[in-house]
């Protein structure tokens, strides 16, 4: 069975870094999507009615949510700032970053690290939201990351785990390939916590800090690690691999399950480990992007939506929003 699902996926068992077969065939990379509509399994799907609504629009590219201190924080890689939107909509811009940020993140004394995507920098802003925040180089990377920084993921140690897409996205069918995800040390040291991804992306840690969980999303799956107490990840296994979804931004909730937004089918679905999705929520827009487990209960699902794939396409369209949901399970782990 489990050799069937991965026929379906496109997915070979036992070679890690191939891509599914989809990936191969002419055209942009978002349309893979639209030939391999995502399945319906009424027996195993709670197909929910309600769709999330707009708490925010007007933006570029939303990405990189993260809920701290009574707000969401989010990059808008378009307009090339941080900002924070508040439960009623309210909004507040934190800071500025020239070369597109991404992920975002906090070290235990406070302090905002942001993935500086185009020049594969991460970023320290210990004055992030002051008049006149100063963003301060804390490790570059581009001697390990071969495409554009994507999502990060900070420990309670303050280690940085910094993935890449791996490839130039406007030549993708020619140089798809694996990449890494790297770790960077409180004081800027970079290494290689994982090799053979298919662009490591958005990624969550369980509470205990023992599990590493990160989605692959051109290999379409998400893939757990073990954690040891010095950050290096070991024990690489499948988490599942949900057919039809091609995992972008996700989070953990306090069932151990994972939200995970799919640009290609708009919609965020919660996946158990093993692959089933128990629940499908469609988005406004065409391209659910990240999600993130908030508000004060943390049972409300922002998702970052746009109605373009691509972050250059969207500069000048402004047509990204902040979407919101109310689920069952509220959120757990990391971020």
């Amino acid at each position: 069975m489990r050799r069937q699902v991965a026929a379906r996926c496109g997915v070979q068992l036992g070679v890690r870094n191939a891509p599914p077969e989809a990936h191969r065939r002419p055209g942009k990379w978002w349309e893979v999507g639209r030939r391999r509509p995502a399945p319906r399994h009424a027996e195993t799907i709670a197909e929910m009615e309600r769709r999330t609504k707009p708490l925010v629009s007007g933006l570029g590219f939303p990405e990189g949510p993260r809920w701290r201190d009574g707000r969401l924080w989010f990059s808008d890689m378009s307009a090339r700032t941080v900002s924070t939107v508040d439960a009623s909509g309210r909004q507040e811009h934190v800071l500025d970053v020239p070369n597109r940020p991404s992920g975002l993140g906090w070290r235990p004394d406070g302090t905002l690290l942001v993935v500086s995507m185009e020049d594969r920098r991460l970023l320290a802003a210990p004055g992030a939201g002051s008049a006149g925040a100063a963003l301060e180089e804390v490790a570059a990377l581009s001697a390990h990351a071969t495409g554009h920084c994507n999502d990060l993921l900070v420990d309670g140690a303050g280690r940085a785990y910094v993935g890449n897409i791996g490839f130039d996205l406007a030549h993708w069918q020619e140089q798809l390939r694996p990449t890494v995800l790297v770790v960077v040390d409180p004081g800027g040291g970079v290494a290689v916590a994982a090799d053979d991804l298919l662009c490591p992306n958005g990624m969550v840690l369980t509470p205990d800090d023992r599990t590493l969980i990160v989605a692959e999303t051109f290999g379409a799956r998400l893939t757990a690690f073990d954690v040891a107490g010095d950050g290096s990840l070991s024990n690489r296994r499948p988490f599942g691999v949900a057919e039809g979804v091609f995992p972008d931004g996700i989070c953990l909730d306090a069932e151990g399950a994972i939200w995970a937004a799919s640009p290609l089918t708009g919609e965020v679905v919660r996946v158990r480990e093993g692959g089933e999705i128990t629940d499908r929520i469609k988005t406004s827009a065409p391209a659910a992007l990240a999600c993130m487990l908030g508000g004060p209960d943390g049972r409300t699902l922002f998702v970052c939506t746009c109605t373009k794939r691509d972050f250059v396409e969207a500069d000048e369209a402004r047509e990204g929003s902040i979407e919101v949901v109310a689920v069952d399970v509220p959120r757990a782990g990391r971020p």
